[in-house]
């Protein structure tokens, strides 16, 4: 088959699976979040740990029970993580050291799922499963649950303040979203081979004789909530490049969806709760105009040749996995930096420099083409809340979002809300470049100036961007075990996690104190392509002026050399 046909009818077979999906999930969410009525299992839960279910908060009882229970979570894997030599199903394996333990926890606790260690190498099958799976739904439902919060505060008709309950999120958002699709997914995921196993692995006698051992697992339950939830952990190194984590073609194009479908129906769920489609569709469509232009940049550098190896493949295949290609490869590698998901089915380290800048800068958006699960629908909303009042103030329109009224308040909490990734991005970057012992942890380095170099800071800003953007893939070439690492790289990911989210419910809470105002000429609108185009030049101009300097010490100026 020709290769741009497989490309296209690929790219074709997600956009076609996401389009009959988008109505009946994004409505089925909007009920979720909506209905009055708790499941049997939520009303256990919600007696066990002594809650009312019909109390609503403000933004700050939501703030302080969401902080209080991820401080929890980071606790428990923290300890789960060092004693696990002294737990079942640990295959041997002995308790993880601090500064690891520490910079893990503290990755699965905020959906980062980034991983400074091998995991069949470091982890047992109880952690992967008691633990990090778990957290792969509680942090996902966090998520959602933040940007439910947002919508409520937008559409509320009273001046109470109240956003919703954060327990009874969380709860529905694992038990009627997360948890179905990820048994309808891992199913699939068996029936097209890939591993589901307790046990911790099996010998083997290679072709030449050696003998090996091939490590084992729970990977296709795991594999569904790591994409599903947009987390991206895999209990293999090579993560989804590996065979057992992701065997054929189908399972490729399938995790792809699965990552994406999610946050991409939110949007429809947005709309719905508003009560008004068009805010919905320009919101998407804003989304996948960014994805489509990260995804054509990065495929067109991909399929170019750059240098002899590439030339003697006819493209830039090094690092890539054969069964998938180029155009899977960069698919994948797009959609997993937009969503602050981090699986990765290739190495991008290994992509020119033009591609790897490109899916550098996908984080560097702040992730909300189409963002993690209700990340990336209260990212958006809050550079869409942004775009109105820049809009507004520049046509002499009052600004205004969905008749609530943005004021100096408003926009400050949006403001720092947005600030917050690329003040970790630089700052830690920044640091990291000037101590000695960098270059001793890069795989590329050199004299200033040369190609090595500036690769090696590449491999820096991919680090400490994935980690700020709670994204958690690794660009490669960069050996993160050192306590310094550990410790700055877990600072980024707490602090790029809960300050938005803080700034996000604060922001909330104040447009759930206001009563909407009647649809006025004198307001901007928020839905069509003027607007829709207002935000993505935002989301645009934001990251361009902010990164472009970084941008230019790294994968431009490789790229022009």
């Amino acid at each position: 088959m020709n290769p741009a046909l497989a490309a296209a009818l690929q790219v074709g077979v997600v956009i076609v699976v996401l389009a009959l999906v988008y109505v009946p999930l994004g409505d089925y969410m909007a009920r979720v979040f909506t209905g009055a009525r708790d499941l049997a299992v939520e009303r256990v839960f919600y007696r066990v740990v002594r809650v009312d279910a019909g109390r609503q908060q403000t933004w700050v009882g939501y703030a302080a029970a969401l902080l209080g229970f991820s401080l929890v979570g980071v606790l428990f894997l923290y300890v789960l993580q060092r004693i696990q030599g002294h737990l079942p199903m640990s295959g041997g394996r002995p308790g993880v050291p601090g500064a690891m333990a520490f910079n893990t926890a503290v990755s699965f606790v905020t959906n980062t799922n980034w991983q400074s260690y091998s995991p069949e190498v470091v982890m047992g099958n109880l952690t992967q499963a008691g633990g990090l799976a778990v957290q792969n739904f509680l942090s996902a439902a966090v998520g959602l649950a933040v940007a439910i919060a947002l919508v409520r505060g937008i559409i509320a008709r009273t001046t109470t303040g109240e956003i919703g309950n954060f327990w009874v999120d969380l709860m529905r958002g694992v038990v009627r979203i997360l948890l179905p699709l990820s048994v309808l997914f891992a199913i699939l995921f068996v029936a097209q081979g890939v591993v589901q196993s307790f046990h911790s692995g099996f010998d083997f006698t290679g072709l030449g004789g050696g003998d090996g051992r091939a490590v084992v697992g729970p990977f296709a339950s795991q594999e569904a909530i790591k994409e599903l939830g947009t987390n991206g952990g895999g209990s293999l190194a090579t993560n989804s490049a590996h065979p057992f984590e992701n065997p054929t073609p189908l399972t490729n194009i399938a995790q792809i969806i699965a990552i994406l479908v999610i946050p991409v129906c939110l949007t429809r769920t947005y709309a719905t709760m508003v009560g008004d489609r068009r805010q919905g569709y320009t919101v998407l469509g804003v989304m996948a105009t960014l994805f489509a232009l990260i995804l054509a940049v990065t495929w067109f550098f991909e399929e170019r040749t750059n240098g002899a190896a590439a030339g003697a493949a006819g493209a830039m295949m090094e690092g890539k996995e054969q069964r998938f290609g180029i155009p899977a490869s960069v698919l994948y590698a797009v959609a997993t930096t937009g969503t602050s998901t981090g699986a990765v089915n290739s190495q991008h380290d290994s992509f020119s420099a033009a591609g790897g800048g490109a899916v550098i800068w996908n984080m560097l958006l702040g992730e909300v083409a189409p963002g993690g699960v209700g990340t990336g629908l209260y990212g958006i909303l809050v550079l869409a809340i942004i775009a109105v009042f820049v809009g507004g103030l520049l046509v002499g329109r009052t600004p205004e979002f969905l008749g609530k009224k943005i004021g100096q308040q408003e926009i400050t909490m949006a403001a720092l809300s947005i600030l917050v990734m690329p003040a970790l991005v630089l700052i830690g970057t920044a640091v990291t470049a000037i101590l000695p012992s960098t270059t001793g942890f890069q795989g590329n380095s050199g004299d200033p100036g040369t190609p090595g170099s500036i690769h090696g800071f590449s491999e820096v800003l991919y680090a400490y961007a994935s980690a700020s953007n709670n994204n958690g893939s690794a660009f490669g070439g960069l050996t993160v075990t050192s306590d310094w690492f550990q410790v700055s790289l877990g600072v980024c990911m707490l602090f790029g996690r809960f300050l938005p989210i803080i700034f996000t419910l604060a922001l909330a809470g104040l447009l759930a104190r206001q009563k909407p105002k009647p649809a006025s000429t004198a307001t901007l609108p928020t839905h069509g392509l003027l607007y829709g185009g207002l935000v993505t030049g935002t989301v645009l101009l934001v990251a361009g002026l902010t990164f472009f300097p970084a941008l230019a010490l790294g994968p431009i100026a490789e790229a022009l050399a």
